[in-house]
């Protein structure tokens, strides 16, 4: 956030988010998270469901290896060149897109894969422990749930108004899901990276990564 941001800090988060997106036409790098690529590329294909699916960047990339895989975001704006992006790929066949606010969205699908990345909103609150626990319950027999989030801040140090913002932890995106015996917890840790900036700078970030499969 800068200094010539004008997104009222006391919007609703689907608010925010639209204004954030219509900044201009893209936001993201259309590129899959490396963690997910690292995860999803050791398991056979189904079906998927990405949490906060963004502009599709994470869905496009599992379509592309025969996953058949749904995207949920805030952001209509976000959903809609998402979807631009898996026909633009020739995945639109294999790829579902959802606005809807993942508080209150609700599915009967189970899912082979259930993968969160990023799913953080700062300056305004989103009840993330909450989704991701509601996420439990999407996971199929066998099936994984992969949490990934920025653990430190991602482009340097957060502006003076942000810096009260708690990053997640493994130990407390894992307390979050309130996981029972059974399941099997895969991976809790943090996973150093180097983050480039939009201007190209390059420094070192970690992530925290939760990775969990029900048995």
């Amino acid at each position: 956030m800068h200094e010539h941001d004008e997104r009222p800090l006391d919007a609703d988060a689907r608010t925010w988010w639209e204004a954030r997106y219509a900044e201009r036409d893209g936001i993201w790098s259309g590129r899959v998270n490396a963690v997910l690529e690292s995860v999803a590329s050791t398991l056979p294909a189904g079906r998927a469901l990405d949490l906060g699916c963004g502009e599709g960047g994470d869905v496009v990339w599992l379509a592309e290896r025969g996953w058949t895989t749904t995207g949920v975001d805030l952001s209509a704006t976000a959903v809609a060149r998402a979807a631009r992006a898996a026909d633009r790929a020739g995945v639109g066949t294999r790829t579902r897109f959802v606005a809807a606010d993942l508080a209150t969205w609700t599915d009967d699908g189970e899912y082979d894969l259930v993968t969160a990345s990023f799913l953080q909103s700062w300056p305004v609150a989103i009840p993330r422990a909450e989704i991701l626990r509601r996420a439990v319950g999407l996971v199929a027999s066998g099936g994984h749930l992969l949490v990934t989030a920025h653990a430190a801040p991602p482009h340097g140090e957060l502006p003076e108004e942000l810096r009260d913002y708690r990053f997640p932890t493994p130990a407390g995106d894992l307390a979050a899901l309130e996981l029972d015996a059974g399941w099997e917890v895969l991976e809790a840790a943090e996973r150093p990276r180097t983050a480039t900036t939009p201007d190209g700078h390059e420094h070192p970030t970690v992530d925290s990564v939760v990775l969990v499969r029900r048995r």
